[in-house]
């Protein structure tokens, strides 16, 4: 008897392993950062604008800056747009000084990709708050910072040092409702950084749809 119930457990665990990858481990992205581990430099970038700017990372050095991984076709973006999470956050935080740049490696011709008069209006309809929204679609930035998920958020400090990655906050589901039952990383690890203070927690794994990278 005791031998069958055992083996029932263990068939029950391979059920729910398998069940994980399935549904959870979708959502969440793998633990490899690539070169952009936390505590290192923030790897240098140039990138075009939506409006067509070009900008460079040493653009705002002396500045906190905010890298956010932006996919509007995400479930678990548009629970943070949707709910107007963040464009709270962007506006709170530019209005503080932080520099706030969303991310889109989206690649041409996949999920999320768009320019022109599509990514105006995308960005319209989404109320985007962010400093600058930045192309990505060959990819370079995103695999420069080992960026997996959408959302994928990136905190760096005045002295270029990455000081926060992974995930927006606790809860890794696209349910809008479960915004304010988590704690907020990106928010926490801002106010630390404002306050010269330790940041608790940093770094998390991401959490949402996978990266349309370019094959």
């Amino acid at each position: 008897m005791f031998i069958r119930a055992l083996s029932k457990i263990r068939l029950f665990a391979v059920v729910g392993v398998l069940a994980l990858t399935t549904f959870g481990f979708a959502a969440n992205a793998h633990e490899d950062h690539g070169d952009a581990a936390d505590g290192t430099h923030a790897p240098a970038f140039t990138a075009t604008t939506a409006t067509g700017e070009t900008v460079n990372l040493s653009d705002f050095a002396g500045k906190t800056v905010v890298l956010e991984w932006i996919n509007y076709g995400c479930p678990y973006v548009q629970k943070h747009y949707g709910s107007g999470n963040m464009q709270a956050l962007q506006e709170k935080y530019t209005a503080q000084g932080v520099v706030w740049l969303s991310v889109n490696s989206s690649a041409e011709g996949k999920q999320g990709y768009f320019t022109g008069e599509d990514l105006a209006k995308q960005n319209a309809d989404h109320n985007n708050k962010a400093t600058h929204y930045l192309l990505d679609t060959d990819g370079t930035i995103g695999k420069a910072y080992g960026a997996t998920a959408t959302p994928h958020m990136f905190v760096i400090d005045g002295e270029g040092h990455i000081v926060y990655q992974g995930a927006i906050d606790s809860l890794p589901t696209a349910d809008k409702a479960d915004i304010e039952k988590a704690e907020n990383y990106v928010a926490a690890a801002l106010d630390a950084v404002a306050a010269d203070m330790e940041i608790a927690t940093p770094s998390t794994q991401a959490y949402g749809c996978g990266i349309k990278y370019a094959d």
